[in-house]
């Protein structure tokens, strides 16, 4: 070969690692470079000419012309009798120019320069993944299913770099095929045995947050507020926004004409069950809205403690708690309180605490009875068969056998 043309060799490992030609070339400069000053001596004068448009390198070597004889360095002069074999006109004293062949170069040291072109190339490479990932933490990201595994799933971005999402940053009914198209956020960026890894996350509050961001203009321009969000993914949110905006109903602005809006997020998020409230300063009414939809009749706040009693009628309780626990567990979280509900009880006088029936039922039972809020007879016979059954994991016949047991209590 004549010239030193490896821009082409390298042209498809250009283009899949998505490096632009020019960025590529200084990588080559300095490559050359590198070898040049090996091989001459750092004095020796070199110019390394990338031809873009024609997609090849030339290298020129510059020496001067000295008299016979006279030459010390041969990577910095020439002898006259020499030069003037090239080209009959040179005088001594001048600069004599001469291209550097790939053949000039052993085998040793071209196999030396290919190896390092493909290993900055890599290094370059990853540094700008790290840094361009490292910009878009907090950005919701599209990208396409690859390969999945038990522990994680690996995405592609348009530009095939390579996304992480775990298992534990997945909501618990994500279930994806190889193809699918996946939504996530950012979640963090390091650097393992100097290779860039992005995680992403679809069960962090910010994917919500994001995800409001692009379904409500009024969030995306800042008319609304979103003060916190609260998470239990695939089952329950709470997100409290709030408007400096008199005209602007922040609540109904989320939710959209018969929840238009928000239907979009709760399909993203696998059913996951959003409530929006107005954020409020007053911590007994922003309390009371956290644990919608139930109803309270008061609340008591402790002083010195973050602590909050709260009484409702008996069939508001079980919505209070929901199913799981999630609605008070969330509300608690939102608000940062610790609440404790408490039924009226002038209405309850005659009612029965369920583990007094632990002879007659046994305990677990009892025990997801109360993870609804019925821990006490009537709040359970308050409740349709139908409803204890969805609310609970218990079987009709275990239901319909509890009932029994309370109905006759009071018989």
């Amino acid at each position: 070969m004549d010239t030193i043309n490896l821009v082409e060799t390298f042209s498809e490992f250009k283009e899949f690692k998505n490096i632009d030609r020019e960025t590529m070339m200084h990588i080559i400069e300095d490559i050359f470079h590198n070898m040049l000053i090996k091989k001459y001596g750092p004095d020796s004068n070199f110019d390394i000419i990338v031809n873009i448009d024609k997609g090849d390198l030339e290298i020129w070597h510059y020496r001067e012309i000295v008299e016979d004889g006279e030459v010390e360095d041969e990577s910095l002069q020439i002898a006259f009798s020499e030069a003037i074999k090239v080209e009959p006109d040179f005088e001594v004293g001048e600069e004599f120019s001469q291209q550097v062949k790939l053949m000039d170069f052993g085998r040793r040291e071209i196999l030396t320069i290919r190896q390092n072109l493909v290993s900055k190339i890599l290094e370059y490479e990853k540094d700008n993944v790290y840094k361009k990932y490292k910009e878009k933490v907090g950005e919701i990201m599209t990208g396409e299913v690859y390969q999945v595994w038990k522990k994680e799933i690996l995405v592609l971005d348009d530009e095939g770099i390579e996304l992480i999402l775990p298992k534990s940053e997945q909501i618990p009914s994500d279930y994806y095929r190889k193809g699918d198209t996946i939504r996530a956020v950012v979640s963090k960026v390091d650097m393992r045995n100097n290779a860039p890894v992005i995680i992403l996350s679809r069960t962090s509050p910010v994917f919500l947050e994001r995800l409001f961001e692009a379904e409500v203009p009024e969030v995306y321009d800042g008319l609304i507020t979103i003060k916190k969000i609260v998470r239990v993914p695939g089952e329950r949110a709470k997100i409290a926004v709030e408007s400096y905006d008199d005209r602007i109903d922040p609540v109904g602005a989320c939710v959209g004409m018969k929840g238009s809006r928000i239907h979009g997020i709760v399909r993203e998020l696998k059913n996951e069950n959003i409530d929006v409230i107005n954020f409020t300063n007053n911590q007994s009414l922003y309390i009371q809205r956290s644990l919608s939809p139930a109803k309270i009749t008061s609340i008591k706040l402790e002083e010195d403690s973050d602590r909050a009693e709260v009484y409702m009628k008996p069939d508001q309780v079980s919505l209070a708690i929901g199913k799981g626990g999630f609605n008070i567990k969330l509300a608690g979280k939102l608000t940062g309180y610790e609440i404790d509900v408490y039924r009226d009880t002038d209405t309850d006088t005659e009612d029965v605490d369920l583990q007094e029936f632990n002879d007659e039922i046994d305990q677990w039972i009892i025990d997801e009875l109360k993870t609804i809020g019925c821990d006490t007879a009537k709040s359970v016979l308050e409740l349709e068969v139908k409803e204890l059954i969805t609310r609970t994991d218990l079987e009709e016949e275990t239901v319909l056998e509890v009932v029994r047991i309370l109905k006759a209590e009071f018989e």
